[in-house]
């Protein structure tokens, strides 16, 4: 086998930026892919890779913030101080404790611009999304392409420049030296044979523990049978760059048993068939009874919140029910992503019997809440904004949007969470080293995109994809780096 630098895992956003990256200092580089090539890039091959930002050169307003108000539980006041030291000054239990480091947030926000242009180099263009939802309180970017595009540029980068991608190969556990350092991967390839690669240091980029099933009901609970995966990327990944770590002493960061919810169509054949529309009606379970406020806030930033309520209900599934106004809807493609119509009929009753459930404890549903409702909707409903519009006298309450539902035919779409991604990964530092459980780096280790634990509780929206790129591209150099160091 050739001489090996950097051994990486994974080929989607995190593993190709970090490939790139690292091939561009001058390491001699491979890519461990456990799907075929023609399903490489993990689920970054399909999504939109929606970006958290203003522009290619500004992060949202909050984009700080967000991850602040989100960066773990309740934590010791004494050690969260701590963190307005200079970083070599950190005592250990604090450098390997799972929280959202703001040092690794605040590198993140500062490397986003340097990051999109570099990709602007391999002819990626992005564009800013308009309507990305009807009712959005910061601004989103996208590749022109998707996701798809940022693997074919960087892959074709990658593989013009003699890279070579090794795929339908799995890697199982790392290889280290006797002074701990990492210096391979024993891995898995066609028909089950054991391979075994040497290098200088492994990137892990490899995703979460989406498609683990193991791992899932462990982490997560057996709640999780519910989800629908955001795409067929999810299932390859396995975790295996998480446990791999893990097993060698590495700490965990992120919200292990959490993930990023968003509300899908289990009828649809595509991927990310979200539907974002529940706020223009109401949502029932499976006993025809309301269970959440389908209106409390701006689209973006609780689809998330409402969709784990959905998931808790019984079969995890619920049903927005509808009528003929949302025909009205200015924008139907920002709201609804599913390519199956939805159910409909021109009575409750017949609604009802399509979605099998009780019909007399829908018709009380509907019939309370639009009681609840006030008289001068149609007046004051504002679909682009939150409006005020709320029920009076009902629980739950619905905070916006609140109109009655009384326009015949009636329509309903089926929601389940889908598992766009796991939150619990490894704890890294802002060069995207990977850190021990005594808060020491492990030399020749690195980590990237889910593979690095970053999220706790909700999900700071369009930032997957974009810290897979940040932080791969940001342990590719690190890691060309060590090699002249």
């Amino acid at each position: 086998m050739p001489e090996i630098d950097v051994i990486v895992v994974g080929c989607g956003a995190a593993g190709l930026s970090a490939a790139v990256a690292a091939q561009q200092n001058g390491a001699k580089v491979i890519v461990l892919e456990r799907a075929p090539i023609e399903e490489r890039g993990g689920n970054t091959r399909y999504t939109g890779s929606w970006l958290r930002m203003k522009s290619v050169d500004e992060v949202s307003d909050d984009f700080i913030e967000h991850f602040a108000l989100n960066a773990g539980g309740y934590l010791d006041p004494s050690l969260v101080h701590e963190t307005s030291k200079d970083r070599s000054n950190w005592p250990p239990n604090l450098r390997a404790m799972s929280f959202a480091d703001p040092e690794v947030v605040a590198t993140f926000a500062e490397e986003a611009p340097k990051t999109l242009r570099w990709l602007q180099g391999f002819g990626v263009r992005f564009e800013k999304l308009e309507v990305p939802f009807l009712t959005s309180v910061q601004p989103r970017m996208a590749p022109h392409g998707g996701g798809f595009a940022l693997v074919e540029a960087l892959a074709t980068e990658f593989e013009k420049n003699g890279g070579v991608i090794h795929y339908n190969t799995a890697a199982q556990s790392l290889i280290q030296n006797d002074d701990g350092a990492v210096i391979g991967i024993r891995a898995t390839g066609p028909r089950n044979k054991p391979l075994e690669f040497r290098g200088k240091s492994v990137i892990l980029g490899c995703g979460g523990f989406e498609g683990n099933a193991e791992m899932m009901t462990r982490y997560i609970g057996p709640r999780s049978l519910f989800f629908r995966s955001m795409s067929k990327g999810c299932h390859y990944n396995k975790g295996e760059g998480i446990a791999m770590a893990l097993a060698i002493g590495a700490a965990p960061c992120g919200d292990f048993g959490s993930w990023h919810a968003s509300p899908s169509d289990p009828r649809s054949d595509r991927a990310g068939p979200s539907i974002y529309i529940y706020p223009q009606g109401i949502l029932v379970n499976q006993h025809g009874q309301r269970f959440v406020d389908e209106g409390p806030g701006p689209t973006d930033e609780t689809y998330e919140s409402v969709t784990r309520e959905i998931n808790a209900q019984p079969g995890g599934i619920a049903y927005a029910i509808l009528d003929t106004t949302v025909a009205q809807v200015k924008h139907p493609g920002s709201v609804v992503r599913s390519e199956v119509p939805p159910y409909q009929a021109d009575t409750l009753p017949g609604l009802a019997e399509q979605l099998k459930i009780p019909a007399d404890a829908l018709e009380a549903t509907v019939a309370a809440y639009n009681k609840a409702c006030a008289s001068d909707a149609n007046g004051r409903y504002n679909e682009a904004d939150m409006d005020g519009l709320s029920t009076k006298g009902i629980a739950p309450r619905k905070s916006n949007w609140a109109r009655p539902i009384k326009a015949p035919p009636y329509i309903a779409y089926p929601i389940v969470s889908s598992m766009v991604l796991t939150f619990g990964g490894l704890r890294v530092t802002p060069q995207s080293r990977v850190v021990n459980q005594q808060g020491d780096e492990i030399p020749g280790l690195y980590a990237a995109g889910e593979t690095m634990g970053l999220y706790y509780r909700n999900y700071t929206g369009a930032t997957s994809v974009l810290k897979g790129l940040v932080f791969g591209r940001i342990a590719g150099i690190d890691s060309a780096e060590s090699l002249r160091g």
